[in-house]
Formats: structure tokens, sequence, C-alpha cells
């Protein structure tokens, strides 16, 4: 499987790289593009035990810093972003939400003109929940857009921590038969939805979101992720995937308990705050991962991700998979 798979990004683990900040001369915070790109590079160079790598580089999701981002900041952000992701030769993948379809198609263009290669696409930004006739208008006019500015997309699940309308399996079924989709990005804590639909077309791509599942989503026929925690820990999370594609369940399953207590914060409303926190810890720069256009987090809060880095590290540090 490995082989024939090697060269398929979708196969792989990809890191949700942070938004680096500094302050400005008027103590205005704005976004640090050279530490963004130099701990985004850094990343990408990461390997597994196996020797295998990341295989695309996920940038200003939909989740965390890039919400309180104006759209020009998002796409010079992306633009240089693209630039590594091009080095690394691998696709650049971000997010895309909005209350209506036309909205949503305009950011699509947006990204795709920066260098974005696959735009996950959010259910629709409304008080309302869509039926699946409107919801489905929304991705077929994300796809067509899509196709005509040369990139792919990936429907994205995630009613848990993101509170966005959920997508029915029903309707995931249908979307994934759209010739733009080339996933589907599933981030639930349920991974039985994933296996539902792999039990009905073995055939389909679906990445698993949820860094604290990711073993038992590849259990249920993910065959790849989008990981958070990965940007901290990326040679473990590599290398847990090398052991999933191989169905190495029970060593896979050893690096998922030695993340456990880090996975754990990547299914929380406030995933960014707390992982972007961790990295800093991670890289001795406390100060620059506190720094965020989000929620302050307490000093309480701070303490509760410290002591679940360092448990994280303690154990990964006995599988020889701390760096």
């Amino acid at each position: 499987m490995m082989e024939t798979t090697s060269k398929d990004w979708r196969y792989t683990v990809m890191p949700a790289v942070f938004t680096w900040l500094k302050e400005s001369e008027s103590g205005a915070l704005e976004i640090d593009f050279d530490e963004t790109k130099r701990q985004a590079a850094s990343v990408l160079k990461a390997q597994g035990k196996g020797g295998s790598r990341f295989g695309g580089l996920v940038a200003s999701g939909t989740l965390g810093e890039n919400s309180y981002l104006s759209p020009e900041q998002r796409l010079a952000l992306l633009k240089s972003l693209s630039d590594v992701a091009k080095e690394a030769e691998v696709p650049l993948i971000s997010g895309a939400a909005a209350e209506t379809k036309e909205e949503l198609a305009k950011i699509i263009e947006g990204l795709a003109a920066v260098g974005v290669d696959t735009v996950m696409v959010m259910p629709p930004k409304t008080k309302a929940a869509p039926s699946d006739e409107e919801m489905y208008a929304y991705y077929a006019l994300a796809a067509a857009t899509a196709k005509k500015v040369g990139v792919t997309i990936m429907p994205y699940n995630n009613p848990d921590a993101a509170g966005y309308h959920a997508l029915s399996t029903d309707l995931l079924r249908k979307l994934s038969a759209l010739p733009e989709v080339v996933a589907l990005k599933i981030s639930t804590l349920d991974v039985s939805i994933i296996e539902t639909l792999i039990v009905e077309n073995k055939d389909l791509k679906i990445l698993a979101g949820v860094d604290s599942v990711t073993v038992h989503a590849g259990l249920a026929g993910a065959c790849g992720g989008i990981t958070g925690v990965g940007t901290i820990f990326p040679k473990a999370s590599i290398t847990m995937q090398e052991h999933v594609l191989k169905g190495e369940w029970a060593e896979a399953n050893k690096i998922s308990q030695a993340l456990n207590s880090i996975s754990y914060l990547d299914a929380q409303p406030l995933l960014l705050e707390y992982l972007k926190l961790a990295m800093g810890i991670h890289h001795n720069d406390t100060e620059g991962g506190l720094r965020t256009y989000g929620k302050k987090l307490t000093q309480q809060q701070i303490d509760d991700v410290r002591a679940r880095y360092f448990l994280a590290k303690e154990r990964l540090e006995l599988l020889d998979l701390a760096d």
C-alpha cells in the first residue's frame, strides 16, 4: 500500500501551521511573515522513523488565527507560504467559510490567485441550518469555481469544536462524487461516520481532522489526516501515520497514547490558543506562543497546557519521538 500511494499527499499527515505574530513599533500585533515561514519550512523537513515526510502544508485553515485576519492579511500570509510549499514540493491547503455561496466563490478565487492548491470548504456560516439542497448548491458552486480557477476542494465537516452545521452522511456521499472534490475532511470524535462512508465506497479519500482520534480514524478507513499537534511533534505524528498505513495498529496506538495529553487540546474550542502556546513552549518562545488575535488564556489554562505538553514530551522521549 505504501509504495503505490507514497506519491499521493492524501495518504500522509499534513501540519496545520500557526500564524506567528509580533508587536509592531506602535505595539499593535502584526503577522511575523519571516518566523511563520521559517517554522513552516522547518516542520516540512521533519521525517518519521520510516523516512517519510508531511505530504502537504495547511495554512490559515478555517479555525484559529485567520478568523481574525482581514482578507488582505490572509492572502498575503498564504502568498508567502506558497513559496515554502513549492520549495518542499507539497500542495498548499487552506480553508474557506462564508455565509453565501457567492461570497464563497470569491474567496476560492482569491485563494487560487495566491497559490493555494486545495481549499477546505466549511458549511455556510448561517444561523439557521441550510437544507441538504441548499448545502449541495453551496458546494456545487464551490466546485464549479474551483474548476474554473484550477484548484480542488475538500468539504470539511466539523460540527464539534467549530460549532459549524453538520454535513449529513448522505450529503457527504453526494459531495464526494463531484469531480473537483479530492477528499473529505472529517473532524469529529465520532469516527463511525468515516467507517459508514468507507463501507459503501472503499475508494473514498477521507482525511481525519482531530488529533485524539487519528489512529481510530485510520482504523475506520481514513487514508490521512491534518494535524495541529504534529506541528509541535512532527516526528511522532509522521511515524504514527507510517504505522497506520501499514496496519501496525499496536505501534500506532503506542504513539497515540504518548501524545494523548496534548492531542486532547485539539478537540477543544480554544485549540488554536492552546496548541500555539504548546508550540511556543517547545521552541522556548512562550511569549510568542501567547501572542494571538484570539482569546487571552488564563494562568490556569497556561499551566494546564504546560503540564500537558511536558507529559507528552516525556512519554515521546521513551519512544525516541520527542523532536
